[in-house]
């Protein structure tokens, strides 16, 4: 299957900082309910037990459930969410290679919206689903959403 990035999921990925730069997570793909990121394992992403930290995994969920009710097709704009509530269940672990996470948004109204998500290694194997809900930001109401 080809996967494709919107213009604004290369825009966000390469400009937003902070938490997000210091994961190092890429954008594989975003579109309307549906996104997809990943993370090749670097030692700052192991835990004191050998594995991936469930923090790491925790806030790339998080991350990729919002992005599923956030898709922005509006270059140098994007929508936000904040989180209000998620669950996580670790069902895996994994050392080293590259995490897949998706997210897919399940249901919602104009303001809050719900999210279900899952990570697994490059064997396809599944360390953690998760659930979340989240609540637009104001201004990210709309498609067009606020400039970046």
């Amino acid at each position: 299957m080809t996967e494709t990035k919107s213009h604004s999921a290369i825009t966000a990925a390469e400009e937003l900082g902070g938490f997000h730069q210091l994961l190092g997570y890429r954008h594989v793909s975003w579109d309307e309910n549906h996104a997809v990121i990943e993370l090749t394992l670097q030692p700052k992403h192991i835990n004191l037990g050998g594995v991936i930290h469930g923090g790491v995994l925790t806030s790339l969920l998080d991350i990729v459930l919002a992005n599923a009710g956030t898709y922005c097709p509006y270059p140098g704009r994007m929508r936000k969410a904040i989180t209000l509530s998620l669950t996580t269940t670790f069902t895996g672990q994994c050392s080293s290679g590259t995490i897949r996470v998706t997210g897919e948004r399940r249901a919602g109204g104009q303001r809050i919206f719900n999210s279900t998500g899952e990570a697994r290694d490059e064997a396809g194997n599944l360390l953690a689903i998760a659930e979340g809900t989240f609540r637009l930001r104001t201004g990210s109401e709309k498609p067009e959403g606020v400039p970046i």
